[in-house]
């Protein structure tokens, strides 16, 4: 833990003397549900989920208040072997860093399932010689659960686990016990949010990613990884209507064409979900405008990851 975070543990009273807090890393390999378990671990759609791998690229704050404690969940993008792009790197750099700056880590892998991936994430995390609980995911796709149980038997006689836990983050499954063990493993500490915050991320990111959702949804094949989201412009006006202005970036013309769609019917379907996401979430009407544009190899260009806020 850095400084910062010390300082900002000290702005707040311990609400009583057994309160806990700390931050927790939910960390996995791509598509293996970290971003549907840490929303249903708050209580809120808060990252984004496709059932594309990698629709995670950010680093999200999820807040989980209680009685008992605070927990600020990390969920952090997935860990890639053999990243060839810029983006692909600065991924993996996100993952590592979120990893180093926790009292405990999360890691996250599908029922009857470990590749090397999961390996390479695990290998992370013994060199940072953080505590991690395995959490075993869409055990509610496995018929027979007793055949879980040699597979996690061979996987706890090579890997050390504080202990494991087997959860549906779809259904909702298992989170309790869950939540229970990963409390009483913080540090009594006082909360650093107040209680009704979720996040800390502002809006006008949340708005961004919600409209990158809609395009991993509703693009075919590899488009979507060719399209990132910048927020031009947010700001509510008099009337109380949030003015929301967003370019979607592609690397291609031909990119573009498939967004917008013929007769601009795509990218209007994709603001219009987007903009109804947007509404439930700020809680206030939404007027949103989007544009498409091209530039060429954005994802392998340093400078403008930064630009569109991929940072470690």
């Amino acid at each position: 833990m850095n400084d910062d975070r010390e300082d900002d543990f000290a702005e707040h009273e311990l609400p009583h003397p057994d309160f806990r807090c700390g931050f927790v890393a939910l960390a996995g390999r791509p598509n293996v549900g970290k971003s549907t378990l840490l929303n249903a671990l708050i209580g809120v759609r808060l990252s984004i989920v496709s059932p594309r791998p990698q629709t995670t690229r950010h680093r999200i704050l999820g807040i989980a208040t209680s009685e008992a404690g605070q927990i600020l969940y990390v969920d952090t993008p997935g860990l890639h072997r053999g990243a060839k792009r810029a983006m692909n790197r600065s991924l993996n750099r996100a993952v590592r860093s979120a990893i180093s700056e926790v009292e405990l880590a999360v890691q996250v892998i599908e029922a009857g399932r470990w590749t090397d991936e999961d390996e390479a994430l695990y290998e992370a995390l013994d060199e940072q010689k953080v505590p991690r609980l395995l959490v075993i995911n869409k055990v509610d796709l496995t018929k027979d659960k007793a055949a879980l149980l040699p597979f996690v038997a061979e996987l706890s006689e090579k890997h050390s686990f504080e202990a494991v836990h087997y959860v549906s983050a779809l259904k909702r499954k298992g989170l309790e016990a869950l939540t229970h063990d990963i409390i009483t493993r913080l540090p009594v500490r006082a909360p650093v949010f107040g209680e009704d915050e979720i996040t800390d991320r502002s809006e006008r990111f949340l708005a961004a990613e919600m409209v990158r959702e809609q395009l991993m949804l509703r693009l075919d094949q590899e488009l979507p990884y060719a399209t990132t989201v910048e927020i031009e412009q947010f700001q509510d006006r008099p009337d109380g209507i949030a003015e929301i202005h967003a370019v979607i970036w592609v690397e291609r013309d031909g990119q573009k064409a498939i967004v917008i769609g013929q007769g601009g019917e795509q990218l209007k379907a994709i603001g219009t979900a987007a903009r109804r996401h947007m509404e439930r979430m700020f809680d206030r009407k939404v007027f949103l405008r989007l544009w498409v544009k091209v530039r060429e190899g954005w994802a392998d260009d340093e400078s403008l990851l930064k630009q569109f806020g991929y940072t470690d």
